[in-house]
């Protein structure tokens, strides 16, 4: 059974993802850009962190409207860095406010995140790595992974014996829809 299957259902932090959020599909812009975010931000720390900071990370990075994010300045990093209620790394910071523009930049060319998303399923991990190393900034392996296994474009984030792993199915995630080995040997 998944790790996070048999120690997250009921935990305060950890259940209402879990059981609500991980491994289903989601799109807009704001939507998949706060979860790739997140996912930036818990590079290197505990996943339990990033979701206790979540709130706080929401408003300090105003919803994570794009457009918005895209246009920060100098003045708007320092304040972010001066926030304690996300987390302040420089690197990390820079890296979603350059994901911004990427993303606005995706509107012209797909239709927005979830049409670039759409557009290149299936393809296996390794693919996907390679187009989000290529697209994005800070964006590696495990990034990749654990992001489009949140969204349901990967298999892996409920085990069968999991309850939530039935009510996933049965919103049809993309990786169901797709003859495809994701996971190269």
């Amino acid at each position: 059974m998944n790790w996070y299957c048999t120690t997250a259902p009921g935990d305060p932090v950890h259940g209402p993802y879990h059981d609500d959020e991980y491994g289903l599909p989601r799109n807009g812009d704001a939507v998949l850009f706060e979860l790739l975010s997140l996912e930036i931000f818990q590079a290197g720390l505990s996943w339990e962190l990033i979701l206790k900071k979540r709130a706080t990370t929401f408003k300090a990075f105003e919803e994570f409207d794009v457009d918005t994010i895209a246009g920060y300045s100098e003045k708007d990093i320092t304040r972010l860095l001066g926030d304690t209620g996300i987390i302040r790394n420089r690197l990390k910071v820079t890296s979603i406010i350059e994901n911004a523009k990427c993303i606005q930049k995706m509107r012209n060319n797909y239709g927005g995140f979830s049409n670039f998303l759409e557009k290149h399923h299936p393809m296996a991990k390794s693919e996907w790595v390679k187009l989000f190393k290529k697209t994005f900034k800070f964006t590696g392996d495990e990034i990749v992974n654990e992001f489009l296994m949140s969204l349901g474009y990967l298999p892996g984030a409920h085990s069968p014996e999991c309850p939530a792993y039935n009510r996933i199915l049965a919103k049809k995630p993309p990786w169901t829809q797709a003859d495809i080995a994701f996971f190269d040997e």
